[in-house]
């Protein structure tokens, strides 16, 4: 059964004025919300009752479902989903029963609807017949549709954008009024194109944003470590529809010494190229830090590369370095919004750090500021989508927010889900990092420390002081191999160094120890020759341990290295291995 393609002119009074209406109606309504849902009943609410008594608008599923733009079939074989239908007062409760809202069907290639999807072309019935009616009804076994489109006047409308075909629009009116008319059927061309143009704009914000948000999502961390000494918690929101997904990111960072990176940072700007960006700056930051460099250092490095990477781009970011032994917390800020530090009494102080320029602007050295963080404090960190928004300055915010923080003894967790909720109300915000870090002291399980005569009996008080401890901590099975690696350490210090000989262990994920001594001078590893009577103790190092490596301190330099966990013992915490 083919359509028919009937077109009447009959006589009537000039409605040029009501159609000028009906589209500048049209202008203003539709399209005024990237949702394809609310685009489509915008068109119902414009075309019915002003121009249909009935109407419906369906899409290809893909642009619902995968925000894709699929090719247009020709063979009838297009899955479409009805976003939204218009009804006048004519049984609405029917074609609610009829036409149901989110259905995903296959319309048969016979129907005047799978042959409009496939031409492009409008289809017009100025009345449509008992017989095609029924037909319908039958395929769809519902017997309600054949009653409800006999002896209506049916006008289909292909959805087209960028020359492509996403759908169409179904208007009806009722037997007695007035049939649609080859000006009818331009003015509905002209009110499927402008939806087809905003619904083809909804499909590609919402993949732009989908394609951001996956690439955000796989370049932030999937899960934090636990440093020794601290309680991690932390939140990452998106931005919200109507700002895009940016560049905020946050990264803890385990460095040597079972000390802590804390990152928080933010690319300016939205899409891809803002979630590319914050990828590239975390991975060279976490690269930076694994050199064990200053904050001021870091900052300052990850700012030149930021300007080779794009000049156009700019980022701030704050970061800081935790040692859980001295609870000692060095901090760099390129103009990122200042930390909040949480005292164990409930009260909060501001860190007005030096602020630096941001990431990506000049070439100023950063400045590094050192505190003591006392047992129990919490240090906050977060993006300004946390505490700046179009109706408070960042100041407000901040004030805001230390309330919500200052309260004393809390589970981060819940401190996390607060501040979130009672912050950032509503769906209009910019993306949002935070992370809180609350210090906790080591136990002595956790931590030794001796300082060893620069002689020859430091090596045998090492060994002595080693074995002690990991019999303490029931890790006597790392004992010989812990005893070779520390004497080595040991005698490397008495032979190449100077001052007092300081050597300390610690158990966290994996067993550390390192000796410091007073000379500046770092060891490398090297291949002895045959005659060398020297050079062979690193390369031990590095075959007996799981990691080494060596960092300069302002007194002189540390040399460490670690050594895998054995297997958990029933009833220790996870978190020490």
């Amino acid at each position: 059964m083919n359509p028919r393609f009937v077109i009447k002119d009959p006589a009537r009074p000039d409605v040029t004025h009501e159609r000028l209406a009906l589209l500048i109606e049209a202008g203003k309504r539709i399209g005024s919300s990237l949702d394809i849902g609310q685009t489509g009943r915008d068109l119902m609410q414009v075309a019915v009752p002003g121009f249909a008594d009935a109407g419906g608008i369906l899409v290809q599923d893909r642009i619902v479902t995968d925000d894709e733009f699929p090719v247009r079939s020709t063979d009838g074989s297009a899955t479409v989903r009805r976003i939204a239908v218009g009804v006048a007062d004519v049984n609405p409760d029917d074609w609610a029963a009829a036409f149901p809202i989110d259905e995903v069907t296959v319309y048969p290639a016979w129907t005047p609807y799978a042959h409009c999807m496939a031409t492009g072309r409008p289809v017009l019935y100025t009345s449509m017949e008992t017989s095609v009616a029924e037909e319908i009804a039958i395929a769809w076994k519902r017997e309600v549709i054949g009653r409800l489109l006999e002896h209506n006047s049916v006008l289909i409308v292909p959805l087209k954008a960028r020359g492509r075909v996403l759908g169409f629009v179904v208007f009806t009116r009722k037997p007695g009024a007035r049939p649609f008319d080859a000006d009818d059927v331009a003015l509905g061309e002209e009110l499927a194109a402008r939806t087809a143009i905003c619904i083809d704009n909804a499909r590609l914000y919402h993949r732009e944003r989908s394609t951001a948000l996956t690439l955000q999502s796989s370049l932030l961390p999937s899960g934090l470590p636990t440093p020794l000494g601290l309680e991690i918690a932390s939140r990452y929101l998106p931005a919200s529809d109507l700002t895009g997904v940016g560049g905020d990111w946050f990264d803890v960072i385990p460095l040597p010494g079972c000390r802590a990176g804390l990152v928080v940072g933010d690319v300016m700007g939205h899409g891809t190229r803002a979630a590319a960006t914050m990828g590239q700056l975390r991975t060279a930051l976490r690269t930076l830090a694994s050199l064990d460099l200053t904050p001021a250092e870091v900052l300052f490095r990850l700012n030149r590369m930021t300007q080779d990477m794009d000049a156009t781009q700019i980022a701030t970011c704050v970061y800081a370095v935790y040692d859980p032994v001295t609870q000692v917390c060095s901090l760099a800020n390129a103009g990122h919004v200042p930390p909040i530090l949480l005292r164990p009494d409930g009260g909060s102080d501001v860190l007005r750090l030096p602020p630096g320029l941001p990431l990506g602007i000049g070439r100023d050295p950063f400045e590094t500021t050192v505190l003591t963080l006392p047992e129990g404090a919490v240090l906050a960190l977060c993006t300004d989508g946390l505490v700046e928004s179009r109706e408070r300055d960042i100041d407000a915010g901040i004030a805001a927010l230390r309330e919500v923080l200052s309260t004393p003894g809390r589970d981060l967790e819940d401190i996390c889900d607060h501040a979130i909720s009672s912050q950032r109300r509503g769906h209009d915000r910019d993306d949002i990092a935070l992370l809180l870090a609350r210090v906790v002291p080591l136990s002595g399980d956790e931590f030794a420390a001796w300082e060893l005569p620069v002689d020859r009996r430091a090596a045998r008080q090492a060994r002595v002081h080693a074995r002690e401890t990991l019999a303490a901590w029931r890790l006597d099975a790392l004992a010989d191999t812990t005893e070779l690696l520390v004497s080595e350490l040991v005698t490397n210090a008495i032979l190449h160094g100077s001052g007092p000989i300081h050597f300390r262990m610690l158990r966290g994920k994996t067993l550390y120890f390192e000796v410091a001594d007073r000379s500046p001078a770092t060891p490398a590893i090297r291949r002895p020759g045959p005659e060398d009577a020297s050079g062979r103790g690193l390369q031990l190092i590095n075959g007996l341990g799981y990691r080494w490596g060596s960092r300069r301190t302002p007194t002189g330099k540390t040399v460490w290295c670690e050594q895998h966990l054995p297997t958990r013992f029933p009833g220790d915490d996870p978190r020490k291995g």
